[in-house]
């Protein structure tokens, strides 16, 4: 019967100290079993005591840590790793070499934190006598119910070792880790390694065969992580820029990029030429010989992207074969520092265009903050959450939310085409079901192959929320298209999801294409409503109600006297898991709506003489307001207008609306008429549409928004 435990209940320390056997003889594996197991148990010494010259076979070693990262139990029996001092109770990091400590206990704490395992990193030994072993160290969480840490090492050949460093590197799309990587691989052939990039990479910027005078660097990458003195040049720092042409020049002659060592001291003094780039870029006095490997884009001409620096010490120069190792393993990895470079200018661009559509400001009736968070640089990219929120020209607020499917530039250029046109549609007047109608004739339009609109990106299922903020009325008009519900506060609270019936994402079926509804509520001055997107509220561990429920909660503790950005940033920062995998958007909203005493709404029947009734009414309470008297003029005229219009052409009982707004009047007619007021060409005798070119002429602006019932003719007038 297999007594092998099952990877159910096996810890990770016993599965890979029970892997040990197929690359090294156990001490006691040919002492009781078969014969075809003693047969096999001798075969494997054979095969190891005899490796070919100069490629020693790879050798895997086991040490389990508890939760203080000391050592419990240790499998080191290789004979590769002889001199490895691992005893039982001492801390793992006495195995490092000094200035690793740092850096390692970080990546431990990490892992036991997150769960999550760091694997394929390029680690130094400290032997009893004083020499290295180069090791790829992985570091996992404990099975439960265990606690700890299991850390594998696998002392390697020079071509794993290669293969192991670039797998390592390839595992990052930002690029200041890539870099970080690539030095800690580096590092297993020197004392200290930095990777000083090409400012263009830095930024994500577009690299070409700049002149060599031009060339900024900017370092990226430091190993060990140390305290360093003054004046020497750190993680995103500029190297001073003679010592940035002075590489260049090292690394690019005859217009070649090539590998550069300075074997001693006196000559690294020497061709810095200056104490102070002998600070900058020197790291220590006991620092005697440096190779400079240069990062190469293969192209025509090939591009540099920047330099990678090892130093070492007196008593170890490089030899050929080592400068082999380093030039290949760059080369392999320059392509990875080039992607990400590549993501970083993609990254630039979508954060760029979603800054680009935060809202600005909420206007006098209503405030508004916003927090917007991308994924975390380990996610596939910035993703397409926006939040946008405008005052509309007839004095409401418009508050949209959305999330496009996908993340990079493809979603991008989705989400900015649905914000700006469901902007426009809302300043037309049109209501937030119709414009999610439009919306989604977009979204099918965009994922039409045979339109020629398709690019390879389909924004399918995509969502959006829509909130019209009418601040006379104190109502919210709100429609969504498969967007998660907003949460609104009442004053005096508590918090609650408002009940908005579900509807399919943009783009759906037409079989599952429903008409989007409006649902209405009343919103007080000083109400608050959040609205959000996914990534605020969704968490492995809990269900989306719960992760709902848990925003509410949190909206819940906003004083209505607190600064609403910095509530908004409470609130994410309260939700927001640490690690996240998509954007965190939120969008709050303070109701503050107009005063009682600066809006006033009559009714009046559609009859001949309305006009003149709203003449007088209109005069009267421009009187208690004190408006000046051409002003008072100029809204007359506006009312008889448009109330003339709408008995002629329209039908009653009308309603005639006065606001005061903090810049001006607006004046509203609103009837039953379904026919759209519009501006004609008509002649000096003509006397159709003539009132709409008075109200052009003594308004800031006009419009018209439509209702359930008929629409509403509105004009701006300036005080």
């Amino acid at each position: 019967m297999d007594s092998t435990p099952s990877p159910s209940s096996a810890s990770p320390f016993d599965m890979v100290s029970g892997a040990l056997g197929r690359y090294m003889p156990g001490e006691g594996a040919a002492e009781a079993g078969s014969a075809d197991q003693q047969d096999d148990s001798a075969a494997r010494p054979r095969a190891e005591a005899d490796p070919a010259p100069g490629r020693p076979e790879q050798i895997l070693g086991a040490v389990s840590l508890d939760q203080d990262l000391r050592i419990t139990r240790c499998n080191l029996n290789a004979p590769v790793f002889a001199g490895v001092e691992a005893v039982t109770g001492k801390p793992f990091v006495d195995l490092l070499p000094p200035w690793d400590v740092p850096t390692v206990t970080r990546r431990l704490r990490q892992v036991l934190e997150t769960g999550e395992p760091h694997v394929a990193r390029v680690q130094r030994l400290r032997r009893g006598d004083g020499s290295e072993l180069v090791v790829s160290m992985s570091i996992l969480a404990a099975a439960a119910p265990q606690e700890g840490l299991t850390v594998s090492l696998i002392a390697m050949a020079r071509r794993l070792h290669l293969y192991a460093a670039e797998t390592a590197i390839g595992t990052s799309l930002d690029v200041g880790e890539t870099a970080q990587s690539l030095a800690e691989s580096l590092l297993a052939w020197g004392d200290v390694t930095a990777i000083d990039l090409d400012f263009a990479v830095w930024t994500g910027e577009v690299v070409t065969g700049q002149p060599q005078e031009r060339i900024r660097l900017r370092r990226a990458a430091l190993v060990p992580d140390r305290a360093w003195p003054d004046g020497y040049v750190t993680p995103g720092d500029d190297l001073p820029g003679d010592a940035s042409r002075l590489l260049s020049r090292a690394v690019l002659r005859d217009d070649a990029a090539q590998a550069l060592v300075i074997p001693d001291r006196k000559a690294i003094e020497r061709v810095l030429g200056s104490p102070r780039l002998v600070r900058a870029l020197v790291p220590g006095d006991q620092a005697a010989a440096v190779a400079c490997i240069p990062l190469v884009l293969d192209g025509a001409p090939p591009v540099v992207l920047g330099v990678a620096e090892v130093w070492r010490r007196a008593d170890r120069p490089f030899e050929d074969s080592e400068l082999f190792d380093l030039q290949e393993l760059v080369a392999r990895t320059s392509h990875h520092v080039d992607l990400a470079r590549q993501h970083q200018r993609e990254h630039t661009q979508v954060l760029a265009l979603q800054r680009r559509l935060l809202p600005r400001s909420g206007g006098d009736t209503i405030e508004t903050a916003s927090v917007y968070q991308p994924a975390t640089p380990d996610s596939a990219g910035v993703g397409g959450d926006w939040v946008n929120s405008f005052p509309l020209p007839d004095g409401r607020t418009a508050l949209v939310v959305g999330d496009v499917v996908g993340h990079g530039l493809g979603a991008a250029a989705t989400m900015g085409q649905l914000s700006m046109e469901a902007r426009a549609l809302l300043s037309a007047g049109l209501a937030p079901d119709e414009v999610l109608e439009h919306l989604d004739e977009t979204v099918s339009l965009l994922d039409d192959a045979e339109s020629g609109l398709a690019a390879g990106y389909s924004a399918l299922g995509s969502t959006c929320c829509i909130a019209v903020y009418d601040p006379v009325s104190h109502h919210v008009a709100l429609a969504s298209a498969g967007h998660l519900p907003p949460v609104l506060m009442p004053p005096g609270g508590p918090a609650r999801p408002v009940a908005v019936r579900t509807h399919p994402g943009l783009g759906a079926e037409f079989a599952l294409r429903e008409p989007y509804e409006v649902h209405a509520f009343a919103a007080p001055p000083g109400s608050l409503l959040a609205l959000y997107t996914d990534g605020l509220v969704e968490d492995p561990a809990l269900s989306i109600d719960e992760g709902i429920a848990r925003l509410a909660d949190a909206v819940s503790t906003v004083h209505p006297w607190d600064a609403l950005q910095q509530a908004a940033r409470r609130v994410v920062s309260a939700l927001a898991p640490a690690h996240r995998r998509d954007d965190v958007t939120l969008l709050l909203a303070r109701m503050i709506g107009y005063r009682k005493g600066d809006t006033a709404t009559w009714r009046l029947p559609a009859r001949g003489d309305a006009a003149a009734r709203a003449r007088t009414l209109v005069s009267a309470l421009l009187g208690q307001w004190r408006i000046r008297a051409d002003t008072q003029d100029k809204v007359l005229l506006v009312v008889d207008e448009l109330v003339a219009n709408a008995v002629r052409f329209a039908g009653g009982p009308l309603t005639v609306r006065l606001i005061r707004t903090g810049h001006g009047l607006l004046c509203e007619v609103g009837d039953t008429g379904n026919g759209r007021p519009r501006l004609g060409r008509g002649g000096l005798l003509d006397d159709g549409g003539r009132g709409l070119h008075v109200v052009h002429g003594l308004t800031t602006r006009w419009g018209v928004r439509w209702t359930d019932n008929g629409k509403v003719v509105w004009a701006s007038v300036e005080r």
